[in-house]
């Protein structure tokens, strides 16, 4: 968590950079106008300072994402801080002789773990390094949580989680836990970025300057929705495993447990997003809205769900 947060830092240091290159930019371009309204562009020393203006808004323009130093140290502390984050888990499934997600504790580490591995290997094929700070943001909030509220002493499994199915349809659902994640983190951005964009076309400035350096909301919305697609496969395999698991453990493939239905409930959201995306047209806040009450109701079923509701389920070890 100490490393995770160090990561924080640095992704939050590289979005203030952004800001501050944004606003140099800005000032810069009111000075240009300045001049040019003053005194034209008429002497060769204006045309030097002019063109040093220029230099310097597209320098600044430039730099805060392709060669900040501090994105780049914020990606290293996250491959190290993960690294860490598997040995801690292995170490866990070593002690207890099986896989390590048995109980709250141990599927909010190895689910967290999952979401960052999914984000570290979605950057090789995409630069979604601005995503740092949602990403560690939300690992530290659900580790500590974890660390705080959900810990318990390495115990033996019940009878019915005793099963190759808990490796199956746990390590599937925590997976596609970390596809919905990353898809709630581009939605939320996608949110801000239109709003922005929105601000543009009226001329009203936006606080948030950074945004301006980050994807349209058109191509965050492609991304999100590619994400989501694979995180609701994965999601229709874990429904699925848990029905053959139920009918393996208690003689019915589907008895309306509260874990079951919301499970159901979270694939129906999901089913819906990428079907009203795809067929009736909902695209830019509406969809980002769907993909954000999505993870939520994810977010519910694994921290509300399994600890306040009693059912078939009931497996939190607290």
């Amino acid at each position: 968590m100490a490393v995770y947060a160090l990561a924080f830092i640095a992704y939050s240091i590289d979005l203030a950079r952004r800001s501050s290159a944004v606003g140099s930019a800005e000032i810069g371009s009111a000075d240009v106008a300045g001049e040019n309204s003053v005194a034209g562009v008429v002497a060769a020393g204006g045309t030097t300072t002019l063109t040093r203006i220029s230099a310097r808004i597209a320098n600044d323009a430039a730099t805060p994402y392709g060669r900040s130093a501090s994105l780049r140290v914020g990606v290293s502390l996250t491959v190290l801080a993960w690294g860490l984050h598997l040995v801690a888990a292995v170490l866990r499934g070593i002690a207890a002789e099986r896989v390590p997600w048995a109980n709250m504790y141990e599927f909010a580490m190895t689910g967290t773990l999952l979401i960052v591995t999914v984000f570290l290997v979605v950057l090789t094929r995409a630069d979604l390094r601005f995503l740092g700070t949602f990403v560690t943001g939300l690992i530290l909030i659900l580790l500590g949580i974890a660390a705080l509220q959900f810990y318990v002493e390495v115990a033996p499994l019940p009878p019915a989680l005793q099963s190759v199915w808990l490796v199956i349809h746990v390590f599937v659902a925590s997976l596609g836990t970390g596809f919905f994640a990353l898809g709630f983190a581009l939605s939320f951005v996608q949110l801000l970025q239109s709003r922005r964009e929105e601000r543009a076309d009226t001329a009203k400035p936006g606080r948030l300057k950074f945004l301006s350096t980050l994807p349209s909301a058109f191509t965050l919305e492609n991304l999100a929705y590619r994400v989501n697609i694979i995180g609701f496969i994965l999601w229709t395999f874990t429904l699925m495993a848990g029905s053959i698991w139920a009918e393996r453990a208690w003689g019915r493939y589907w008895g309306w447990d509260t874990k079951e239905v919301w499970t159901f409930i979270i694939w129906v959201i999901y089913a819906g997003y990428i079907h009203a995306r795809a067929t009736r047209g909902w695209r830019g806040s509406r969809s980002a809205w769907l993909a954000i009450i999505g993870f939520a109701a994810v977010m519910f079923n694994f921290g509300i769900v399994n600890v306040f509701f009693k059912g078939l389920h009931a497996y939190s070890g607290l």
